[in-house]
């Protein structure tokens, strides 16, 4: 019986660490299409304005980042910096799979890479928005119990695609709105 109820914890674990390499990214592995790239033949200069849109999304995104790893290593779904970075439905999702990471008593380590750019900007959509892809390094990026530092069976991290959203929202501020591990798709 106990087995069986250990066994369970570790798939919820498990299962959270898939959900997203960076304390949850969104939906799960493969279930959306990753953005493609800006076509080589595209010869059109950003605007000044799309240029200014994409250096705050990819600072939005870079703090969305820092701010999820600084939360996963004590699995703290309220962690002030989450706010500053993320929107919903993204927020929601990484509170709620800090949550389940830290009710089964595990945390984060290690260093995660990431090298993003950004794949799409729309600023005449409602709201505007940027597309942004990223090759995401979790090999040294763990899932371990905080007890005793014991890495979670099978929440070894992979190099692979992500993808993410910056929403400009009302006030003036970029947030990452939506995101996408894509573990199926390695880079």
């Amino acid at each position: 019986m106990r087995t069986g109820h250990s066994r369970r914890w570790t798939t919820c674990l498990v299962i959270a660490a898939v959900a997203g390499s960076v304390a949850g990214c969104g939906d799960s592995p493969g279930t959306t299409a990753a953005p493609a790239p800006r076509p080589a033949s595209d010869t059109r200069q950003p605007t000044e304005a799309e240029r200014a849109a994409e250096r705050a999304a990819l600072a939005a995104y870079a703090g969305y980042l820092e701010a999820s790893r600084e939360a996963s290593r004590t699995s703290d779904p309220r962690h002030p910096k989450l706010t500053r970075f993320l929107a919903d439905p993204l927020l929601t999702r990484v509170r709620v799979t800090l949550r389940e990471t830290r009710r089964h008593g595990a945390v984060r380590t290690g260093t995660l890479r990431s090298d993003p750019s950004v794949t799409a900007v729309s600023l005449d959509g409602s709201p505007p928005t940027v597309e942004i892809q990223d090759c995401l390094d979790a090999t040294a990026y763990r899932l371990v119990y905080a007890k005793d530092k014991r890495v979670v069976p099978g929440s070894g991290g992979t190099r692979h695609l992500a993808t993410a959203t910056a929403t400009r929202y009302p006030d003036g501020r970029w947030l990452i709105s939506s995101g996408a591990a894509h573990e199926d798709q390695p880079c």
